[in-house]
């Protein structure tokens, strides 16, 4: 069995003002420090065989906090880049929803495409970490699509925020994918 323990990145300022990021690289403030910190507290009780991020530095910083006690391997993947919000990033939900009332924005990523990418990259895990423990620290909008993508019963994600330095968990056996839980905050204190 392969298990991944997905991790969305600490808090920005960008999160703080409800901006959107997207691919945007927008670092870590303090809180969203010392929620990577609070993760590697917790995540450090348990064995883990590699770390995965995506390459924006959010998620990178995150994922170097939590390996600061764990000391394993950090392999940055493209294919968990946070989904591009094209012409919306850097707007506030006002600024959107002013400029782009039905919430399709120019020149983003399209659904399928993200999916695509996302799977893509379960795949390469599954092939370059088989039967492992995997951390994997990404976006709200990667691990959302990737859980509504593999949940059979996706009526209670619809409606769930994925808090900042939030744990869901996935696992791989007999074929198939499986959602253990999401959206953990247990192990900040903040």
């Amino acid at each position: 069995m392969t298990n991944i323990c997905l991790i969305r990145h600490g808090e920005t300022d960008w999160n703080v003002l409800g901006k959107i990021q997207g691919k945007t690289d927008i670092p870590l403030n303090a809180n969203g420090m010392q929620q990577a910190s609070m993760c590697r507290e917790y995540l450090k009780a348990f064995d883990w065989d590699v770390v995965v991020t995506s390459p924006l530095i959010r998620a990178k910083k995150t994922a170097e906090i939590i390996n600061e006690s764990l000391q394993l391997k950090i392999i940055e993947m493209e294919e968990f880049k946070e989904k591009s919000f094209g012409d919306a990033e850097g707007k506030t939900r006002e600024e959107r929803e002013k400029l782009y009332p039905n919430l399709e924005y120019p020149n983003q990523e399209s659904r399928s495409d993200l999916i695509d990418r996302i799977m893509a990259g379960l795949e390469k895990i599954l092939s370059e970490f088989p039967n492992q423990k995997v951390l994997l620290v990404a976006h709200g909008a990667v691990i959302h699509t990737l859980l509504h993508t593999l949940l059979e019963d996706q009526s209670e994600l619809k409606s769930t925020y994925l808090k900042n330095a939030c744990i869901s968990n996935i696992f791989y056996q007999e074929n198939r994918w499986s959602v253990k839980n999401y959206n953990i905050i247990d192990h900040l204190s903040i």
